[in-house]
């Protein structure tokens, strides 16, 4: 129990890392960037709003669920997590690529990063949900995606609001409705501005040609490692709890 015990330790800072009042740098960011919001472009905008949206009904109704999604099974925590910090790796060297590449082209390549940059986050997800053993053919398993998700790219404000959501998983997840009525249920705008204001100011740099290509290329590889750490802190907590 050597490793979980490690597991538990690095959870638990991790845990109190974002239960911390936000910071002062947060809250001026937050203030330049409303102003900043009212100079993007209205296009912008509605790339990213009919991406989310596109990006979370994909996700509830399983379009994006494949065989190999199938979960692994009889791995110690060790040998998921081995697996999980792999995929993580994998994967911010492939959104570092795709952001360099639709970087170098200026606002309509930028704008594209969106969409795409979406798709491989989910997949990420998807991936690492199978590593650590759960079955994403289940719905209820890929609502955890999107709050792992949400919870990465909310602001200081609403974080601890999600983590007490993740906390409470296994209490919630047998409280969810049907499909279809969770889907009616989502408030798209909100969703998707929590998401639109964490990323505005770094993905409005990508735009710039040329200059946009170092600012893609690290920025996704950024918001990979982000998403890498708090899905591996996320099913962290589920599996240390089973073994409890």
């Amino acid at each position: 129990m050597v490793y979980e015990q490690i597991a538990w330790e690095e959870l638990t800072r991790w845990k109190r890392k974002l239960r911390k009042n936000q910071s002062m740098t947060s809250r001026f960011t937050k203030k330049w960037q409303n102003k900043f919001n009212g100079m993007v472009p209205e296009k912008f905008h509605t790339v990213v709003t009919t991406s989310i949206k596109n990006m979370v009904q994909a996700t509830i109704y399983g379009t994006e669920v494949t065989s190999k999604h199938k979960p692994l099974q009889a791995l110690t925590l060790k040998e998921q997590e081995e697996q999980a910090k792999a995929l993580i790796e994998k994967y911010k060297k492939t959104a570092a690529i795709e952001g360099a590449g639709t970087g170098f082209g200026g606002i309509l390549l930028g704008m594209a990063d969106f969409p795409l940059l979406l798709s491989i986050k989910m997949k990420f997800l998807h991936d690492m949900a199978s590593v650590y053993g759960f079955d994403v053919r289940d719905y209820r398993e890929r609502l955890f995606l999107l709050l792992i998700f949400q919870l990465t790219f909310s602001s200081d404000d609403k974080k601890q609001m999600m983590l007490n959501r993740l906390e409470n998983w296994e209490i919630e997840r047998l409280e969810l409705p049907a499909e279809d009525e969770y889907v009616s249920h989502i408030d798209w705008k909100e969703f998707q501005l929590s998401y639109r204001d964490y990323i505005d100011i770094p993905k409005m740099l990508q735009l710039i040609p040329g200059f946009g290509a170092i600012v893609g290329a690290t920025v996704n590889y950024h918001f990979l490692d982000l998403l890498g750490e708090t899905a591996m802190n996320g099913y962290r907590m589920r599996v240390l709890k089973e073994l409890n």
